[in-house]
């Protein structure tokens, strides 16, 4: 795969991102042919509201947590993530709604990945739960090809110039997983405990493991 450094890999077919990219417009809409499809009886809104708790409070950020979590724990499952992170992350029964393949791409002392979809927003649910507001919006997803650094600093993410930065561009058919760097002083935490530091920005890369999560939906820039 094709990547430079503090630019977008931009090697595949965007062709068929109809799905995640909600905007207010279209949320309006939604619920107005949710409601048609009610009163019609077609569908249930129970199933629907089961579906979205699903992703919002059992799923989460939770799955992915505890893949970084056992990453940072296991070096075997470590390589694994690097070789097929797919097969990784569903051996913890965790897979993809639509069957998107996964990579992990791992932040170390020189290197800061981070995760964007320019053309949409496809996002890897199955580990991250809904996407957040921010990573929908035309400035994250434009800004973070073109000023990777400057986004990073608006989250609160500050990063030495020796660092390089490498952008993700994610398809309807490959989603990313960044796992964070393990944070100092953490020697002897169990997976529980260590799933507890990782927060859903990290692995997308806007935020540092172990660090106070900032959301970018209340930077006027990012979420603009």
């Amino acid at each position: 795969m094709r990547h430079r450094d503090d630019h977008a890999d931009h090697d595949h077919d965007h062709h068929d991102h109809h799905h995640d990219n909600h905007y207010s417009d279209m949320q309006a809409r939604v619920k107005a042919l949710e409601s048609l499809l009610t009163e019609k009886g077609l569908i249930d809104p129970a199933a629907i509201d089961a579906i979205v708790e699903t992703y919002e409070t059992k799923v989460g950020p939770r799955n992915g947590a505890r893949v970084v979590a056992k990453a940072w724990s296991d070096p075997d499952f470590a390589e694994w993530l690097k070789r097929d992170a797919t097969a990784a992350i569903a051996s913890l029964g965790y897979t993809g709604r639509q069957g998107e393949h996964m990579r992990a791409v791992f932040n170390t002392a020189d290197t800061h990945n981070l995760i964007v979809c320019t053309l949409c927003s496809c996002y890897p649910w199955s580990v991250l739960g809904l996407p957040p507001v921010w990573y929908k919006a035309p400035a994250y997803r434009s800004r973070a090809v073109i000023d990777p650094r400057g986004v990073l600093a608006e989250f609160g993410v500050t990063l030495p110039e020796s660092k390089k930065v490498r952008v993700w561009d994610s398809t309807a058919e490959l989603r990313y997983l960044v796992i964070p760097e393990r944070p100092e002083g953490t020697e002897g935490m169990d997976e529980e405990a260590l799933a507890d530091l990782v927060s859903r920005d990290a692995m997308i890369g806007t935020a540092i493991a172990g660090s106070p999560k900032i959301s970018g939906a209340g930077n006027p820039e990012v979420a603009r």
